[in-house]
């Protein structure tokens, strides 16, 4: 059944922080979760389980609340917050007495470190940890229940390039085997590599809940490269079509299919080297989507700064 946001509303004080925010999150596929710094979305993951009460509407999980849950570990792994486990404790440690409020074997714990790739600090004290490693050992919590339902805010926060490689392939496995995979992330570039959904809020309000194919589907230019550029692009401004050069051989055209393209090309006698069809990104798309919602936005550095 996946997760279920229905109408939730969280408001401290006469500030609303989640407005009437509504959606769904399957199994079987990565969904995430983006939105500009202060949108709203760690007080709705924090209310899906049972971190906040909300003050209107309801999330549910697999079709019940978090609080009903006889064992939580069991249904739902979450990492809300890498630094929460005792600095004074050793990794492993931490795992077993985690492990022990639900009767996880001492294997199951061993198993998880594995998996993670904690084995050569487990003893080390969390304090010493790097956010990396810190990220990689509230993985392995999340994981201990073999949990049907992941909730993750920011995991790949703080990981070197071979740890955001591993994140990436474990999410895209645990949602292959029918899992409900649930993940927020600022690295829009490598969430698009993982995720096929994307739910997006702004201001406390739901912007968007769409596939990530729907939302960069559109092609924006067509890169073309030729040894007759010059002729080509005349042939192009004939009938109003604009371009932008990109190099001596290359131009961006816009306004026209990649298939237009090629058949004008070759009316005109043009041997094209290249033609590829640019579509729009997710940052962009994202970007697009949230400019209203960002509360706090940077200046101009190149011109802000002294």
């Amino acid at each position: 059944m996946g997760i279920e946001v229905r109408s939730l509303s969280k408001r401290y004080g006469r500030t609303w922080a989640v407005r009437d925010v509504s959606f769904e999150v399957r199994p079987g596929k990565v969904t995430g979760f983006l939105g500009p710094n202060g949108a709203g979305k760690s007080t709705t993951m924090r209310s899906i389980v049972g971190l906040d009460r909300p003050t209107a509407g309801e999330a549910l999980i697999d079709g019940k609340r978090y609080a009903t849950l006889s064992a939580p570990l069991r249904e739902v792994g979450t990492l809300l917050d890498a630094k929460s486990a005792h600095r004074s404790r050793r990794a492993m440690d931490h795992l077993r007495t985690v492990a022990a409020t639900h009767g996880f074997s001492r294997a199951r714990v061993d198993q998880v470190i594995g998996v993670t790739g904690l084995e050569s600090v487990a003893k080390r004290k969390v304090g010493t940890f790097s956010l990396g490693m810190a990220q990689r050992l509230g993985i392995a919590v999340a994981l201990l229940g073999d949990p049907h339902t992941l909730i993750l805010d920011e995991p790949v926060n703080g990981l070197d390039p071979e740890g955001v490689t591993w994140i990436r392939h474990l999410l895209g496995s645990l949602a292959a085997e029918g899992r409900t995979v649930f993940l927020s992330s600022h690295l829009l570039a490598e969430l698009a590599l993982v995720a096929e959904q994307v739910v997006i809020i702004g201001r406390g309000e739901l912007i968007a809940d769409t596939p990530i194919a729907t939302l960069t589907q559109e092609t924006e230019r067509v890169r073309v490269r030729t040894d007759q550029l010059a002729k080509f692009l005349q042939v192009l401004a004939a009938d109003g079509i604009a371009t932008v050069g990109v190099s001596t051989d290359a131009a961006d055209i816009t306004g026209l299919p990649v298939e237009d393209v090629a058949r004008r090309a070759a009316a005109a006698g043009i041997v094209l080297w290249e033609i590829t069809p640019i579509r729009r990104t997710l940052e962009e798309a994202y970007s697009e989507l949230t400019h209203d919602a960002v509360e706090y936005r940077a200046g101009d550095a190149a011109r802000d700064m002294p």
